[in-house]
């Protein structure tokens, strides 16, 4: 059964040879964006950048990283950091995982959006508040072809042409290696040390919202470590990120939390923590069942105690002030109570892994070619456009393609009695 899913998986787009080269395709357009962009470095972060979904799927994460300011840990010599960089001070004596930014050294020339949001503190020392910071970034966002949604933690969401979402977090450089090394130096099964060299040298961001139970968030700060989180997702092997797709399906499709009391981020964490510690030889195809319900119970225990560790900062919890009602805790743990002694019935609780075992095998196979042919083609021409000429041949060859492949599922809608009326409908709904 549990090899049965997994092949289920890879027809639907989670298996690694498209992960993997989404993961390339979204790292080219991040190259991309980066020299169109003056005043921000952009990262692509989350589920894209981990592979992990289709073009339109789910929303896409970027941060905006402005340039020219560095945060840094106590006790880092500012003679090591170029003069023209604004510097500040973190002060992580807060709730951990947070902190809040005293100006350390005044460059040069600052971004309106930074002295905007500079205030006394009445002792002073200047201090850099979130809340207006996100305020400003909010302000600079804004275009006349986006529409904007209402603010969600550091995020700017928003969506364009009616069907692209995307969560803007404005970011700012974080230098904390003392942090890091006490990551890097806990006893793990996984990932290699190579790996964690790496994640290390990644760094960490700082992005503008601060601990909900704070009586002072709109002057904190939260570390996050995005570039390295994805660096460690891209390490899991195809049977851990499939586990993680489909507790994520679990979290959306039938927990349906509704004032996001439980998030992805959650589900991320329980699984970077079983790679952790566990052998990574423990987690192959014939086990998968076994580690989404390992995967379900450490996610009843989370709601249960309203504790779950944060993968790279274990004293932040990730459950605190979430806001979870006792009314909706209970329902969620007889519900994963219930997921779990149904055993690998569990997955017809999911509308797409239930209309993939319903579907005869051969459409099957055609459509999901067919969906991930035209989820490289959409991929194409976007990297092609903002990297070149919109009437170079390649592109040209790449829409072309993009037509028939669209003409050739409209003809299979018909033959099988369908209703074709909106071609653009179609063209969205193969992507998602």
């Amino acid at each position: 059964m549990s090899m049965e899913i997994c092949t289920i998986m890879t027809r639907l787009g989670y298996g690694e040879e498209m992960r993997r080269w989404r993961v390339e395709k979204y790292r080219e357009l991040n190259r991309l964006a980066d020299t169109r962009s003056s005043h921000a470095i952009h990262v692509i972060a989350g589920s894209k950048a981990e592979g992990l979904t289709c073009h339109l799927e789910s929303d896409l994460d970027m941060l905006h990283v402005w340039k020219g300011v560095l945060c840094v840990e106590a006790g880092i010599n500012l003679h090591t950091i170029p003069d023209d960089i604004d510097v500040f001070r973190m002060d992580t004596r807060v709730y951990p995982g947070h902190c809040r930014l005293l100006q350390e050294r005044r460059a040069h020339t600052r971004f309106t959006q930074i002295q905007n949001s500079l205030c006394d503190n009445g002792y002073g020392a200047v201090l850099l508040s979130s809340s207006l910071f996100l305020d400003e970034c909010s302000a600079s966002f804004t275009r006349s072809e986006i529409v904007e949604h209402e603010r969600a933690g550091p995020s700017l969401p928003a969506t364009m042409k009616g069907v692209y979402h995307f969560d803007r977090v404005p970011a700012l450089r974080c230098h904390c290696p003392i942090i890091l090394q006490r990551w890097a130096a806990r006893t793990r099964h996984w990932p290699s040390p190579v790996i964690v060299k790496k994640v290390e040298s990644l760094g960490a961001y700082l992005t503008p919202v601060g601990f909900k139970g704070s009586d002072y968030q709109h002057m904190e700060w939260r570390m996050c470590f995005n570039t390295g989180e994805t660096e460690l997702v891209n390490n899991l092997n195809s049977t851990q990120t499939q586990v993680y797709v489909m507790l994520k399906m679990i979290l959306k499709d039938v927990l349906k939390p509704c004032k996001k009391e439980v998030t992805s981020y959650v589900i991320k964490n329980i699984v970077l923590w079983q790679a952790e510690n566990n052998p990574q030889h423990n987690f192959y195809k014939r086990s998968f069942l076994y580690w989404l319900h390992d995967g379900l119970r450490d996610l009843k225990t989370a709601i249960v105690t309203q504790q779950l560790s944060y993968y790279m900062i274990p004293e932040r919890n990730l459950m605190a002030a979430t806001g979870l009602q006792d009314k909706q805790q209970s329902k969620w743990v007889a519900d994963i109570t219930d997921m779990m002694d149904e055993g690998p019935n569990v997955i017809l609780r999911l509308p797409k892994i239930r209309q993939a075992i319903v579907a005869s095998p051969q459409p099957m196979l055609w459509f999901s070619k067919i969906r991930m042919e035209f989820e490289m083609l959409c991929l194409e021409n976007l990297i092609n456009r903002i990297g070149q000429d919109e009437h170079n041949a390649i592109l040209q060859q790449i829409m072309r393609r993009q037509v028939e492949t669209l003409m050739e599922v409209v003809q299979r809608m018909l033959i099988d009695g369908c209703d074709v009326n909106d071609l653009h409908d179609i063209y969205y709904r193969i992507l998602m």
